[in-house]
């Protein structure tokens, strides 16, 4: 079965084509929302437009890698998490395009969530299929979310831990943009944290059971900068508090869930930084590749084709 995946999130309009018999991604495309500089993100009413503009073409981009005409259902991130109020407008205009696409073939659509989508690309990433079938502990961290999640059969069954007030992603772009980075500057801030070769003091992290709050984290880079730091510097104290703080969280949530496996998603998992502090304190805790990290719409795609096929 051939199933298409559209996400149209906060930072990026994406599209995926997912094979379900060759359980492989035959093709995926993606442009991040423009924002003005200094800027920290969109109004919805913007990033509604920008989508809007940005799927036709996309569209047309994905026809050129693959037969669209064989595809048997559609996909779409239809509000950023599973839960009640849970609620958006920049995905209205993934779900319009989604079903537009559908009735236009006779094909069924599959609502799924963004949070939902980025999970289902790092359980597929991981390349162990029987973790979309067992309990498992997914770690989402971007510009909207910092929640450590108990998942099963790709249902959200618990929020283990999060943070009480700024999501990991925001610190990370605050302190970005300040520096003079374009948002989203999570990129920036990872190429800039690799060319510090100075070893760096600990941030003071606050970590209560498995939540954690992240404010007084970019007080303390807002600090370094005023006392004159090089960026390259903030940036590796930044990433690598965070890196401290997911350590502290995971190894709470398996007080309460010894010995479920780790699988971390979303876009500030990329950062080789945090990945290489975490794996050498919790080894055995699953990284992806960025292509699957980052707001993608290869989860929803593969979503989609689980639903479609117990259908």
């Amino acid at each position: 079965m051939i199933t298409l995946g559209i996400d149209t999130s906060n930072y990026a309009t994406s599209l995926a084509v997912f094979d379900t018999d060759a359980e492989e991604v035959v093709c995926d495309t993606k442009v991040f929302l423009p924002v003005r500089p200094g800027q920290l993100g969109l109004r919805q009413s913007d990033a509604l437009f920008h989508h809007t503009a940005a799927l036709p073409g996309l569209l047309e981009d994905l026809a050129q890698k693959a037969d669209l005409t064989g595809v048997q259902a559609v996909g779409v991130s239809a509000k950023p998490r599973p839960a009640e109020g849970s609620y958006m407008p920049c995905f209205l205009a993934g779900l319009s395009a989604a079903k537009a696409f559908a009735l236009s073939r006779g094909l069924p659509v599959i609502e799924t969530t963004h949070q939902q989508g980025h999970i289902a690309a790092a359980l597929y990433a991981t390349g162990r299929p029987e973790l979309f079938r067992q309990p498992v502990l997914v770690f989402h961290i971007s510009g909207g979310t910092t929640d450590l999640l108990l998942c099963d059969h790709m249902q959200v069954l618990a929020t283990v831990g999060t943070s009480t007030d700024l999501y990991a992603g925001q610190a990370v772009d605050r302190v970005g943009v300040k520096l003079g980075f374009a948002f989203p500057a999570g990129a920036e801030v990872s190429r800039m944290a690799a060319q510090c070769t100075e070893k760096v003091p600990a941030a003071k992290i606050s970590v209560r059971g498995a939540d954690c709050s992240l404010s007084g984290l970019e007080n303390q880079c807002d600090r370094l900068v005023k006392e004159g730091y090089s960026a390259a510097y903030v940036c590796k104290f930044c990433l690598l508090a965070i890196a401290r703080t997911v350590v502290k969280m995971i190894q709470a949530a398996h007080r309460q869930y010894p010995g479920l496996p780790v699988v971390c998603a979303g876009g500030v998992m990329s950062s080789d930084i945090i990945r290489g502090y975490v794996q050498k304190q919790m080894p055995g805790t699953w990284f992806v590749d960025g292509r699957f990290a980052s707001d993608n719409a290869i989860g929803v795609a593969v979503i989609a084709g689980m639903e479609a096929a117990h259908g």
